[in-house]
């Protein structure tokens, strides 16, 4: 992308160096960005843990998606400037037809599954009045647009309207009741579905009054496959994402390595407000408590827990979760209520704020370790640099100074469970907005 806008906009002879494992979606982003024969060439994966001798075999080497010399290619691109040919409009079709064929319900089934409509799993075929039975559920007209959405930074973002939101909720199984929730999940557009290669999913907190009115669950079993409401929005959430930002295909809009298996439901739940000692994560954002709202969390990846609080060692034992942690992937403390209390009990804090302050002081690392870590380089190195606070403060550290994780606004709380144990886990995840359900009744 960077490539693109110096040799595009600048008029500076480009040659962009990829691996050749995204050698799809690089040509994907190019063609959607409007200059499909942007210059590039391609050296193999992978080039983590290589010696410089091996990486410059690379540059040396030939091009293991054209077999041509990755440097001839390189002069290539740098000496001869691309032509009206190389820059003209690239412009496609970035809409999904809204009605199919009529067939038989097996051939239908078929069609979405091999258009990469599903998540792979049976869906419920969106028909004409299924989909009208979903849009009574909201004073929002059929074509209004909802939001926007892309897998990354580096496409196009896709636009879409309330029907073809509820299009995917009833592919997803969810009922009419639901569509409010699923309606604010995709205003806020953030992706259940960004295709980064970390192989992240997206978690949906749920507060409010909503919670009651569809039976959402907040305990026993809430964050599995134990509830109609919490299973059905969050599959939802990653069908409508999937399709309504320009697709999830793997190697092409999608890169994560390993994949996760979060991503089936998008870990969705209703937070236990009526047994959390604290007050709800929507009121911590702006809402008041008689407002229903969703929070959304992306970059779900990682997760650390443990069994309650010990009375001697649980400082210490929290300090081990976090530092466990990698601190580019921000911690969600979600706690089962009994877990709360002990918190409350053994460290005194009464408020989330307070527990978050604790952790902000005590998730820490010397500088020299915080520095090595490879999100860290690829990330937030470079904002250091341009002078980015705190990190630009952080980097003059000494090696063995103890330095903060992460910021203190990136840390957060949620209390979710039945209280049958005060098992608790640290989400590695980064919150993105928290959006108002009612908005979209």
């Amino acid at each position: 992308m960077h490539g693109m806008t110096i040799d595009g906009t600048y008029g500076v002879p480009t040659v962009a160096l990829h691996t050749n494992v995204f050698r799809h979606v690089v040509r994907s982003v190019m063609r959607v960005n409007g200059m499909p024969r942007a210059r590039v060439a391609f050296v193999p994966q992978p080039v983590m843990g290589k010696t410089p001798e091996q990486l410059r075999a690379y540059v040396d080497g030939n091009d293991p998606v054209t077999g041509r010399p990755v440097m001839q290619e390189v002069i290539e691109g740098l000496t001869k400037p691309l032509d009206e040919e190389d820059l003209k409009d690239a412009s496609f079709e970035r809409s999904t037809p809204l009605f199919v064929e009529p067939d038989t319900e097996e051939n239908l089934h078929t069609l979405f599954l091999e258009n990469n409509w599903t998540d792979k799993l049976p869906i419920i075929l969106p028909t004409e009045e299924r989909v009208e039975a979903m849009l009574r559920h909201t004073r929002h007209a059929p074509d209004e647009v909802v939001g926007h959405m892309r897998p990354t930074g580096f496409r196009e973002y896709w636009e879409y309207t309330v029907e073809k939101v509820a299009a995917n909720a009833v592919m997803a199984g969810a009922r009419p009741e639901y569509f409010p929730v699923i309606l604010a999940i995709a205003a806020s557009g953030a992706s259940a579905r960004g295709s980064t290669t970390s192989s992240a999913a997206a978690m949906a907190v749920v507060n409010g009054p909503i919670r009651h009115e569809i039976n959402m669950n907040w305990g026993t079993g809430a964050m599995g496959p134990y509830n109609h409401a919490n299973a059905t929005i969050g599959r939802a959430y990653g069908l409508l994402s999937q399709n309504l930002q320009g697709g999830s295909v793997p190697g092409l809009t999608y890169m994560g390595s390993q994949g996760n298996n979060y991503a089936y439901n998008s870990v969705t739940y209703a937070e236990n407000e009526e047994r959390s000692p604290w007050e709800p994560f929507h009121v911590q954002h702006g809402f008041k408590p008689t407002d229903s709202a969703v929070s959304l969390f992306t970059g779900c990846r990682s997760t650390a827990f443990t069994l309650g609080l010990r009375e001697k060692h649980w400082r210490e034992h929290v300090r081990h979760l976090l530092q466990g942690m990698d601190p580019h992937s921000y911690p969600t403390f979600i706690l089962d209520p009994i877990t709360a209390r002990q918190f409350i009990d053994r460290g005194g804090f009464d408020t989330k704020e307070k527990l978050i302050q604790w952790v902000y002081e005590n998730a820490r690392l010397p500088a020299s370790e915080y520095w090595d870590y490879q999100l860290i380089q690829n990330y937030i190195y470079p904002r250091a640099t341009y002078g980015d606070e705190p990190w630009a403060t952080l980097l003059k550290a000494a090696p063995d100074e103890l330095i903060p994780m992460y910021r203190i606004e990136d840390i957060h709380v949620v209390v979710v469970g039945g209280e049958t144990n005060g098992y608790w886990r640290i989400m590695g995840c980064n919150y993105q907005k928290t959006v108002s359900v009612d908005e979209w009744r």
